[in-house]
């Protein structure tokens, strides 16, 4: 299936969820905020988020800085 993830265009297997995605392009867990078209999908909800063909995902990890 065609998704978007971070604005840039990706090929993903079918069936796949919010965690699947992150473990992939994030390697864990760990302070990992992720939006699908738009709205926040709470952490508690990764394993039963399936990912849809369309989706627009936001994959984002906080930075330091100031």
């Amino acid at each position: 299936m065609q998704v978007t993830v971070n604005g840039v265009p990706a090929q993903l297997a079918e069936d796949v969820t919010v965690a699947d995605l992150v473990a992939a392009r994030v390697g864990g867990h760990d302070r990992v905020a992720v939006a699908r078209n738009g709205d926040v999908v709470p952490r508690s909800s990764w394993e039963q988020t399936r990912l849809a063909d369309g989706d627009a995902l936001e994959v984002l990890a906080p930075t330091a800085g100031g």
